[in-house]
């Protein structure tokens, strides 16, 4: 089992289309690279805390690669905006890779590169170590209330 963790917008959208990919085991969504561990939806729009709204991806690997999962979020979003997806704007929206360890960093500057290429160098994706993840606790509680 390996994770990986996307910075792509609102996360809710994401994490719908993730978790109907084979593959993807389990979907969270969080928030990640603020400056604390912990944070809240209200503190992260006020814009001040850093960090961006993510979805937490767990996958296997045998069948379905970290290279694949970066294709999709780049086909997925739109990588040239900046902080921003469609009707949201505020860093929190921003489109950032965290990566993992070094295997991750490599495979995302490869796929961020092809994909760069292919939009005429307008991407402005992030690629950073991951730093301060912390699902979105009030976001789970309201959904499995609702199961």
């Amino acid at each position: 089992m390996e994770i990986a963790v996307l910075a792509l917008g609102c996360f809710w959208g994401p994490e719908i289309k993730f978790s109907n990919i084979d593959g993807i085991i389990k979907t969270e969504v969080g928030y990640c690279g603020g400056n604390t561990s912990k944070t809240t939806y209200k503190e992260v729009c006020t814009g001040n805390t850093n960090h961006a709204e993510v979805v937490k991806l767990d996958f296997d690997e045998k069948i379905i690669s970290y290279e694949k999962i970066l294709n999709i979020f780049f086909e997925i979003h739109d990588p040239t905006t900046l902080n921003s997806q469609g009707p949201d704007f505020g860093t929190q929206y921003r489109s950032e890779i965290f990566y993992l360890n070094d295997n991750q960093k490599n495979i995302a500057e490869k796929v961020l590169n092809e994909t760069n290429k292919k939009l005429s160098g307008r991407v402005v994706t992030k690629i950073t170590l991951l730093n301060n993840y912390c699902a979105a606790e009030e976001y789970h509680q309201k959904y499995l209330e609702k199961r």
